[in-house]
């Protein structure tokens, strides 16, 4: 790779991290070239050399955080062997990402999809992150449990990170509401973990009365 290269990589890094830390610390409204370049460090030029313009430098922001996140929990997942394992991970990642501002960086990418156009397709790209790593984790703990072949599991990770997000941004405005929101899930999951442990005769009955249901 040529220093040019070398160099250029290391700006589009400055500016993507330039980009985020602005939306996170100054919202979308004041988010511009200007603010995002003196965040970055750089040439408010290089903000149109390298993306164009300030909406797709933001676009591809939003992907470059998720992917960021994405891999910083992805062995945690990886190790999770039940839904009521999955549902504390996903309240502590709810608590880490809150702390580190990415949770009001959510909000601002949502907010700006109602006047940016770039931005809705991005940010739902980069919901789509978690959601494949969600799934892969709902494929593998469901398999094992009675519920297995009646369960969706492509269907239950979109349900799972759209209750994630509405709470993260619903703890804005209420966050005892919110914490009761994650404690109710937490318990469904210690109601879900109490039938993964019934012995094989109680799970062919559960098994049996979910296909007689599903039939109807």
């Amino acid at each position: 790779m040529s220093p040019e290269s070398a160099k250029s990589l290391e700006t589009k890094a400055k500016l993507l991290d330039g980009a985020l830390r602005t939306l996170t610390e100054q919202g979308i409204a004041k988010t511009s070239a200007r603010t995002v370049a003196a965040a970055a460090g750089v040439n408010q030029a290089l903000v149109f050399y390298h993306f164009g313009t300030v909406d797709e430098l933001l676009a591809a922001a939003c992907h470059y955080g998720a992917e960021r996140a994405v891999a910083r929990y992805r062995a945690r997942l990886a190790a999770v062997t039940s839904l009521s394992e999955l549902l504390a991970v996903g309240r502590k990642v709810h608590e880490e990402e809150r702390a580190g501002g990415h949770v009001a960086l959510l909000g601002q990418l949502l907010a700006g999809a109602q006047t940016h156009a770039t931005l809705g397709p991005a940010t739902a790209a980069g919901l789509e992150l978690w959601i494949a790593e969600i799934e892969k984790v709902l494929t593998r703990v469901l398999a094992t449990t009675p519920f297995g072949e009646f369960a969706d599991p492509a269907g239950l990770a979109r349900a799972v990170a759209a209750s994630f997000v509405g709470i993260e941004l619903y703890e804005g405005v209420d966050a005892a509401g919110a914490g009761s929101a994650l404690d109710a899930l937490e318990q469904l999951g210690v109601l879900v973990a109490a039938l993964e442990d019934l012995g094989p005769v109680a799970q062919r009955a559960v098994r049996h009365h979910l296909r007689k249901t599903g039939r109807r």
